[in-house]
């Protein structure tokens, strides 16, 4: 049986780390008075894989669940306890409960599919990582393939800026939306980045062009982050539907299948690999491999994960780059889940 209290609390710690109270509070009180007896918190107690939020995430399913009734509409007290109004606990947790008994089915749905936030402030990475590619192989455009992917909104990175403590930015000098990370330690190098394919895979891709993904997109977007939904309306003004639905190995054994001349290959994730099963997880090692093996010069692979790693509060941004010899690997820093803040490595070249 899944103890529910720890479960919450850490998920709420968490939360309230990333700049969400409302979050880290309805997290806490949901943890310490959901009680069996009720078909949704059985089916929480009950919860046959990792709850974790490194695994299934079921505390960030069950919130999510609740923000799109609010979103919606759908459920008055909800909306009249959520941001911006401002609620006694009591208060907040009848209507949490109520919404479980009025909308079992709508909750019940919301838990069978993992949380895709998508997080369009950890474009900074791509944008960053791009620029350094950039300024190593002059005149090559790109060609992304995201694991992972959700909706794609990442694979539009090209469109953001990326604001420096500097004054400088990086990225589209007309861009639909602007990133600023607290960003400490050395900064990129400036080269013109030019995407001449984007594609991306995931087993349950969200179309931003389809009011219903646009929605799940939206409820994974804390209630008291206005800026956090800003920034995703922005981006969803350029996204097109480019994620493809598979299985992430299969699909990059396929599109790596051979160099592709005059361009370089950036494979990219951000918080995406934890939640691939053991066996794709060597198959895409494999297949990463192997294409780097095939790699040229004039037909570089690339691959930048942003992962968390042994427990760490910050994900690793690690850069890999073939072209024929040894892979060299670069340790870019970190970044926070959200993009909130980047510790920059140094030296921040290739």
């Amino acid at each position: 049986m899944t103890a529910l209290a720890p479960l919450f609390a850490r998920q709420a710690e968490a939360c309230g780390r990333l700049g969400s109270p409302f979050m880290a509070r309805l997290l806490t009180l949901c943890g310490e008075r959901l009680a069996p007896g009720h078909p949704v918190t059985d089916r929480l107690l009950a919860w046959p894989g990792d709850a974790t939020a490194t695994g299934d995430a079921i505390a960030l399913r069950f919130a999510g669940a609740m923000h799109a009734l609010a979103l919606m509409g759908r459920d008055d007290g909800l909306v009249a306890a959520y941001p911006p109004h401002t609620v006694a606990d009591d208060v907040l947790w009848q209507a949490v409960r109520a919404a479980m008994t009025a909308h079992q089915s709508h909750i019940m749905h919301w838990l069978d599919s993992a949380p895709q936030t998508n997080e369009v402030r950890r474009s900074a990475a791509m944008i960053a990582a791009t620029q350094l590619l950039a300024a190593r192989f002059p005149g090559l455009p790109f060609r992304l393939s995201e694991l992972g992917a959700s909706a794609g909104l990442n694979l539009w990175f090209d469109h953001y800026a990326l604001a420096l403590p500097d004054g400088t930015a990086r990225g589209a000098v007309d861009p639909v939306l602007t990133l600023a990370p607290d960003w400490t330690g050395p900064l990129p190098p400036v080269a013109p980045v030019t995407v001449a394919d984007r594609r991306g895979v995931d087993l349950n891709p969200l179309s931003p062009d389809a009011p219903d993904d646009r929605l799940r997109l939206a409820s994974y977007t804390w209630p008291d982050q206005p800026e956090r939904m800003a920034r995703l309306d922005a981006a969803l003004t350029v996204a097109q539907p480019v994620v493809d639905r598979g299985d992430a190995a299969n699909w990059l054994a396929d599109r790596l299948a051979a160099p592709t001349p005059g361009q370089i290959d950036l494979v990219f994730h951000t918080i995406a690999w934890q939640y691939f099963p053991a066996a794709t997880d060597v198959a895409l090692r494999a297949t990463l491999t192997e294409a780097g093996s095939r790699a040229r010069p004039d037909a570089p692979l690339a691959h930048l994960s942003v992962e968390f790693e042994d427990g760490q509060p910050l994900a690793t941004m690690r850069l890999t780059v073939w072209t024929g010899d040894a892979p060299q690997v670069l340790d870019l820093g970190r970044m926070n889940a959200h993009g909130i803040t980047v510790e920059a490595a140094a030296p921040f070249a290739l």
